[in-house]
């Protein structure tokens, strides 16, 4: 019988051990034909200044607040709390928590109903991924085995992070991140006991807990989770104790909605991003936002404003305020940054710049300020007197018109809009063919196109990349003009007095007001940064009595003042500046004599070496040059400064200026010149 009975014990271990592997197998197989929901749910696109703050956020579709949240940037104490407890052994389970499950069912048969779920978080991720409801057994079973299926396809990582993504924080928060810029203005890196606590209770009860709606709810369930963290060892009584006498926020934050239009722009220019990287400073952008707002109190109310800051040595935007408020009052939702309108006079350094590089012009030569007749063009100043000869520099720093429609004809129209080109302007032209009226505000240009000119200005002369997406920098693609050239204009305009009656030297600063007042513009640079104000009706109608100097120039220094209380030093001024009097002059730069435009002489001298735009192999050798035409004697100019005189020769030598760009300018008796730009190896 002995024999007999063992093997019929076998044969019985054989069966359970078959049917054993059996059910295992079963089990494996319904867990691993679990259908599983979309794993990546839609995120909060996100707008992030360069220190990684939070300038804006857009909700998802369907209007909630989903941010994402990578573990390492959550506060370790509320994961700690999350875990002691939802889910004590999160770590060791596989999606189920056959203890806790036991629990509850003991707990439901005792009460009658279910007391506790016995969920645990990945439970818990499966419920939110399908939006399932909680409390029945059919939905606890399902939950179950999308909860095993999901610990099979994720980490523990992963998981954690599904629910810190999706977890209900009351309203249309989802997510812990949400939760701490709506209850507490801040990221979830540094969470007080207090806050963690409440942020974790928040989840079981979402809206009969939030704090906005009962704050004597959220704080009882608060302290509750405080007094289970003490039991759990988590945290001590002492800090229970003291956090229980913190107060519980009674509203809800507004999200960041810094730079509304410029991050609508960046959305537009990259829809399938979810976190787009810009270059603003968050802070500086918010100060300007809320001095765009006030700065028009007391004035029409159909008015509104713009406001651009760059740092010139990088080309990144620091800040951009498109109107007085993102709203419909003075069509705020106009981005007037980038719209269309005349410049009126804050091209006129531009025009002076052109003619220092050209040799026309140099800041102490004299020009008429007289009344002219340019072919039926008969321009005239703003306070329609004319003050005779006058220095280059008086001529500029008062802002006349005949001394630069003069200087215009003179280097040619087409020559100014190259050297808008070459500052990356994007002017519109009435009509497509210029006039000499375009020194005089007769084109369309943005607030950003300006910045990005008197950017140029303020590096020397090299075109500025401007851009507001990090990454996007670009060494800059040209020159406008020499750095002798540029620095000149600068250092006349930072001669002005500012508006406060400060001191002058700090900040190179130029004003403009378009025909029929339309535009009131202010543009500015000091050592490192470049400020642009725009004030108008963005429907461009006019307004009355309004002057670039009288109200948006005020407005450029308070910028500048929130940038930093102390400017950033202008450069000092290049070796090749010729800083002498006028009558120490070569003879065709003391006095600028109208001749019309010098492409129609056929006598003018011509440049005949080097040619515009050469590469010369010249080491530390002489540089070699020829004038065709003209009258002598002539006047060499090297990148601006006059380095040979007198010369009746048409040929000459002028000493090497090194590797690099260069422009060689030649002037002859009677003022005429020529020009190249050339490089050097």
């Amino acid at each position: 019988m002995k024999p007999r009975r063992a093997a019929l014990s076998l044969l019985a271990l054989g069966l359970c051990l078959w049917g054993g592997g059996l059910a295992r197998d079963r089990f494996d197989a319904w867990v691993g034909t679990t259908e599983l929901p979309p794993l990546a749910p839609a995120h909060s696109v996100e707008m992030r200044a360069a220190d990684g703050a939070l300038l804006r956020a857009y909700t998802v579709e369907d209007g909630r607040w989903r941010l994402q949240l990578a573990l390492d940037e959550v506060d370790p104490l509320y994961l700690a709390m999350l875990r002691a407890y939802e889910d004590r052994r999160f770590d060791d389970h596989a999606g189920v928590d056959g203890v806790a499950l036991l629990r509850a069912a003991l707990q439901a048969v005792q009460h009658g109903e279910v007391v506790s779920g016995g969920s645990t978080l990945t439970m818990q991720v499966a419920r939110l991924l399908e939006h399932s409801g909680t409390g029945r057994w059919s939905g606890k079973l399902r939950q179950a085995r999308l909860a095993l299926a999901l610990e099979r396809r994720l980490s523990k990582a992963q998981i954690l992070s599904l629910y810190l993504t999706l977890a209900p924080m009351g309203g249309n928060l989802e997510g812990l991140r949400a939760a701490t810029l709506a209850y507490f203005g801040k990221e979830p890196a540094r969470l007080t006991p207090a806050e963690a606590a409440l942020l974790v209770s928040l989840p079981q009860s979402p809206e009969a807990r939030r704090p906005d709606r009962d704050p004597l709810a959220a704080q009882a369930a608060r302290d509750r989770v405080l007094a289970r963290m003490v039991d759990a060892g988590v945290i001590d009584a002492e800090t229970a104790e003291a956090a229980r006498v913190d107060t519980v926020p009674r509203a809800r934050r507004p999200f960041p909605a810094l730079a509304p239009h410029l991050t609508d722009r960046a959305r537009a220019d990259a829809p399938t991003l979810i976190r787009h990287d810009l270059t603003l400073n968050a802070g500086l952008q918010a100060k300007l936002e809320a001095l765009a707002s006030d700065a028009l109190q007391g004035q029409q109310q159909d008015l509104s404003i713009a406001i651009l800051v760059a740092d010139h040595r990088s080309g990144e935007m620091l800040a951009s305020v498109g109107s007085r408020g993102f709203s419909a009052q003075a069509q705020g939702f106009v981005d007037m940054t980038r719209a269309l309108r005349s410049p009126g006079s804050t091209l006129k350094p531009l025009v002076y710049a052109l003619a220092f590089d050209r040799g026309l012009a140099h800041p102490e030569t004299m020009i008429e300020d007289r009344a002219t007749d340019f072919a039926g063009y008969r321009p005239v100043n703003f306070d329609g007197r004319f003050r005779g000869p006058v220095s280059v520099r008086e001529a500029l720093q008062s802002s006349l018109n005949l001394p630069v429609v003069s200087l215009t004809e003179a280097l040619g129209p087409a020559n100014v809009m190259a050297g808008l080109r070459r500052a990356g302007v994007e002017a519109e032209l009435p009509g497509g063919v210029p006039g000499l009226a375009i020194s005089l505000g007769g084109l369309g240009v943005s607030l950003e196109d300006l910045v990005r000119l008197y950017g140029g200005l303020a590096q020397g002369g090299a075109a500025m990349n401007l851009h507001w997406r990090m990454g996007d920098r670009a060494e800059a693609s040209g020159r406008i003009t020499s750095p002798a050239a540029a620095w000149q204009v600068g250092h006349i305009l930072s001669e002005l007095v500012p508006p406060d009656g400060g001191p002058r030297g700090r900040v190179a600063w130029k004003t403009g007001t378009s025909y029929g007042h339309r535009d009131a513009w202010a543009i500015g640079y000091d050592g490192a940064h470049v400020v642009g104000v725009w004030i108008g009706r963005p429907d461009g109608t006019p307004v009355p009595g309004a002057f670039g100097a009288d109200l948006a120039a005020p407005l450029l220094f308070r910028v500048f003042q929130r940038i930093s209380p102390q400017t950033e030093e202008l450069p000092a001024p290049p070796r090749e500046v010729l800083l002498v009097s006028n009558a120490e002059l070569p003879q065709p730069l003391r006095e600028f004599r109208r001749r019309g435009a010098a492409r129609h002489d056929p006598d003018a001298p011509k440049l005949a070496f080097p040619p515009d735009g050469a590469m010369l192999e010249l080491g530390a050798a002489d540089l070699p040059v020829r004038v065709d035409r003209g009258r002598p004697p002539f006047t060499w100019l090297l990148n601006g400064a006059p380095v040979l005189t007198g010369q009746r020769r048409a040929e000459a030598f002028l000493p090497g200026p090194g590797p690099g760009f260069a422009d060689v300018t030649v002037v002859d008796a009677d003022g005429r010149s020529s020009r190249a730009s050339i490089r050097l190896n």
